[in-house]
């Protein structure tokens, strides 16, 4: 088994690897190598080729995300699956980064990894000072938080099927079978995380096991459609990114995460972006779908669940040596904040 290959060394790999992939790219250079700083489950870098093809010099921008081994979602994060993913959003209405390759021979990079465009766009951390204020004058000249809202609705508004996403998983309509398979699938992290019984947690996973809803109309669901999840240019929404947690399911499931004010901070805005009426309006005159705020009120508190789920298992990578991310071991302290949010809205 191949060793993992040194960051240093990754872009002539890469170059060596383009060139392979793509012989009559002649002359390949690479240039503006840049390691971005955000994420929690990927290694991801941009960076430009330029190349001479019939004579002629060409440049274009390219995205390589790699899987750095332990790390948040490991275990539900696969690069192969989101390769398939965006290979079947491609070509549909949704702006997504277009995929050239997946790579998972070890003698490449030392670890799977896939190769996408770079979509012009930036994507300002919605939790810093910077970003909060980008998003308060996005929200003001008005464009931005349409975009928004009409990117979620042309997302919930793809035909899943033809587009060849069943290979996700189809739960059954008319039944609670989506609610319950999101119940297990963060059950089984939390069982793994190594963290310790939570009393709050069990109360709260019956009362999602007890109550799950009935689902009616199953759509593509991104599972974080948030800022900081999406690239903007022009004021506008250029991609959606981050293809880690969706499944089909409800809608409503993306909507609760829009609604939920753990996604703003200290802002009236769903998301620090768009206005609560505006949203309503615009997605169900989009999609023919009512808001359903008590189901989502139910989904905010499965994301409470799954945030717990995230958490413990971050927290216990680092615990366990696996990961020096700092910011894994920071997120112990968030457990009990999410814990007693949950307990509050059941009743406690």
């Amino acid at each position: 088994m191949s060793e993992r290959l040194p960051a240093e060394h990754v872009p002539e790999a890469i170059r060596g690897y383009l060139t392979t992939q793509w012989p009559q790219m002649a002359d390949m250079q690479i240039a503006n190598w840049h390691q971005m700083a955000v994420g929690w489950s990927h290694e991801t870098w941009l960076f430009d080729a330029h190349w001479t093809e019939n004579g002629t010099r060409k440049s274009a921008g390219y995205c390589l995300r790699r899987d750095p081994g332990n790390a948040l979602l490991r275990e539900l994060s696969d690069l192969g699956e989101q390769y398939r993913v965006l290979k079947c959003l491609d070509g549909t209405d949704l702006l997504t980064p277009k995929p050239y390759f997946y790579e998972d021979a070890p003698n490449v990079l030392g670890a799977p990894f896939i190769l996408m465009e770079k979509v012009a766009g930036e994507c300002p951390n919605p939790w810093g000072r910077e970003g909060r204020r980008y998003y308060a004058a996005a929200a003001e000249r008005g464009v931005l938080p349409a975009s928004f809202t009409d990117t979620l609705a042309t997302l919930h508004n793809i035909d899943w099927r033809a587009a060849g996403l069943d290979f996700l998983g189809v739960p059954e309509a008319g039944t609670n079978q989506f609610a319950l398979s999101e119940i297990a699938k963060w059950k089984g992290m939390i069982a793994d995380s190594g963290h310790g019984p939570e009393p709050v947690l069990t109360d709260l996973i019956c009362w999602l096991e007890a109550n799950a809803p009935v689902t009616e109309r199953l759509t593509l669901v991104h599972g974080a459609y948030r800022t900081g999840n999406l690239l903007i240019h022009d004021d506008r929404v250029s991609a959606v990114l981050d293809w880690e947690l969706q499944v089909i399911g409800d809608p409503m499931y993306d909507v609760a995460y829009m609604l939920s004010d753990l996604n703003r901070e200290n802002s009236d805005l769903l998301s620090n972006l768009v206005p609560r009426e505006m949203f309503f309006e615009r997605y169900e005159a989009a999609t023919g779908l009512r808001i359903d705020e008590e189901i989502c009120r139910y989904y905010q508190l499965l994301y409470g669940m799954r945030s717990v789920a995230f958490w413990m298992s971050a927290s216990g990578l680092h615990r366990d040596g696996r990961s020096n991310d700092i910011r894994l071991a920071r997120t112990e302290w968030s457990i009990p904040v999410v814990l007693e949010r949950a307990a509050r809205d059941l009743g406690y």
